[in-house]
């Protein structure tokens, strides 16, 4: 038996009408290519959206069309969300990081009829035009006053906009109908799309407003430095209107002293990113002497947050969130808002906890599975590989049967690589991907776990561990590391560090210093890159 009750399609565009209405004081805040700063409210957004809509139908934009961006964070490309989406068309963001064959591979892929591109990478789609479908047309997203010369015989953003209705009646279809595509940047081969529903973004707006409402007051301002072109800025532009938040855009300047003045000025209150914008930040506040002016809670993720970087955050009184998740997750899996009684032990104690992955997010199902495909206990000790489940999981891959039939076991939930466990609690440890793992004599090494060891050396920046092959042991460690200050500490130095926490085999062999490490187009270290650019190293024993 059915219960009776209504049924309405769960709309993105159902999110901003309400954002319009309950929070009509909420601005979005953004730094511009132009050079200054723009604010406007949802009311004024949402009219915004309605004549976008009604230009974009005027363009021929349909139900299933895919129209891209490929822009940094601010409100135009905020607006795109919405207005794409809401009419039944596909956002698909581009990651402007992605080198020129994985984008021109994408947008072939993916067979986007409409690009719009900020001003700052006009140049990246004038080099490789020729590779791109012919009938691809170009918005850029500015003015006339700032429009640049190109070759791509582009319409003006704000052009599109004059004399378009501030009204727009949006289509009202089913609520599985595709909005948003975003491919992962894998290590290996083509990048593989991630195809979004409106159903699957509401739901996933909604898990990540239960997580952010712990932390983050109504009014309070977060800025994404995670990007609107990377996993929808892990679900802001879709949560924080429904919460009232006002968003403050960064625009491209990601640096730690940029981001310090804009979170200043703009009192920001919660700000969300990878590990390596907040060491940046990190070396800014140590640089002023003080932290931002209101800033009080920072979600770390994509990769592990050292936990150097939660306790120097924590001891300053800023609270740390860490939260794992997947593009395929749309991405949020994890959570690091912490039970009252993890926040009463004491501080070592603690940030011990908060090094961790947290707790499941409502509607995110885990499971970890053995080498013998059992499902283990959640106790804390058991590991195996990851397995996920719910809403806001992607079943397969779109365009891409291959790699779609590969994506879910039998049962339907999706395997991560990931390699971790979960203990009693429910909270979840990454123990490293399941490619990062070291073997050393049939014995496996975490890269994750030398990495935030070794990070906690006063003489170490940064620092990636990786596998090396030798003939005896299988692999050894080898860190690869970025050194504080002109003086690099000596192996011995850092073995004496790291001999507390590991046994003497598992420590490194040696240690590589380099100026920076390599990063993927999500800002992540890219191990993958030093594999290849040691390929021809030799562990010391073997020279």
């Amino acid at each position: 038996m059915k219960g009776m009750m209504q049924h309405r399609p769960l709309l993105i565009s159902n999110i901003l009408e309400y954002a319009a209405e309950a929070h009509a004081k909420a601005e979005i805040i953004s730094v511009r290519t132009e050079g200054d700063i723009h604010r406007q409210t949802y009311p004024q957004t949402l009219r915004r959206v309605y004549q976008l809509a009604n230009a974009l139908q005027g363009l021929g934009v349909q139900l299933g069309d895919r129209v891209a961006t490929l822009a940094w964070n601010g409100y135009r490309h905020f607006e795109l969300y919405y207005a794409i989406s809401g009419q039944g068309a596909v956002c698909h963001t581009i990651n402007p990081r992605l080198s020129a064959e994985q984008l021109i591979y994408i947008v072939n892929h993916a067979e986007d009829k409409l690009i719009f591109v900020d001003t700052t990478f006009v140049p990246i789609l004038q080099a490789v035009r020729s590779e791109l479908p012919a009938d691809l047309r170009f918005v850029i997203m500015t003015d006339r006053a700032h429009m640049p010369e190109n070759t791509l015989d582009a319409l003006c953003y704000e052009e599109l906009l004059v004399d378009q209705p501030e009204s727009f009646d949006w289509p009202e279809f089913d609520e599985n109908t595709a909005a948003g595509l975003c491919y992962t940047s894998g290590t290996t081969g083509n990048p593989k799309g991630a195809l979004y529903s409106n159903r699957s973004t509401v739901l996933h707006a909604m898990m990540v407003g239960l997580i952010m409402g712990q932390s983050i007051p109504e009014e309070a301002r977060v800025l994404p430095v995670v990007p609107l072109f990377h996993v929808n800025a892990w679900g802001i532009p879709y949560a924080s209107p429904l919460l009232g938040h006002s968003l403050v855009m960064p625009g491209g300047a990601l640096d730690g002293e940029n981001l310090f003045k804009l979170m200043d000025q703009e009192n920001v209150f919660s700000a969300w990113g990878v590990p390596t914008v907040w060491m940046g930040l990190l070396g800014e506040i140590q640089k002023q002497g003080r932290k931002p002016s209101g800033f009080s809670d920072v979600v770390v993720g994509g990769s592990a947050a050292p936990r150097k970087m939660i306790e120097t955050f924590e001891k300053m009184g800023v609270n740390v969130g860490h939260a794992w998740g997947m593009t395929e997750m749309s991405p949020i899996g994890t959570h690091g808002n912490m039970p009252k009684w993890v926040k009463d032990l004491p501080f070592d104690q603690m940030v011990d906890v908060k090094a961790k992955q947290g707790r499941r997010a409502f509607g995110v199902q885990l499971k970890i599975i053995d080498d013998n495909g059992q499902r283990v206990a959640h106790d804390g000790k058991a590991v195996g590989e990851l397995y996920v489940r719910g809403n806001t999981i992607v079943s397969g891959y779109f365009n891409n049967p291959e790699a779609s039939a590969k994506a879910v076991d039998g049962d339907g939930w999706f395997g991560t690589g990931d390699i971790a466990s979960i203990d009693q609690n429910g909270i979840l440890t990454i123990q490293d991907r399941s490619k990062d793992l070291i073997k050393s004599g049939g014995e496996w090494i975490s890269s994750i776990d030398l990495e935030n060891v070794a990070m906690a050396h006063p003489g170490i920046a940064a620092c990636a561990a990786i596998a090396m092959p030798h003939p005896k042991w299988d692999e050894r460690p080898v860190l690869v590391a970025v050194a504080a200050g002109a003086d690099k500490p000596a192996l011995d130095d850092i073995h004496t560090h790291m001999s507390e926490h590991f046994a003497k085999w598992q420590l490194p062999d040696d240690v590589i210093w380099v100026e920076a490490l390599p990063l993927t187009a999500t800002g992540k270290v890219s191990k993958l890159t030093l594999r290849q650019q040691f390929a021809d190293y030799q562990l010391p024993d073997l020279r």
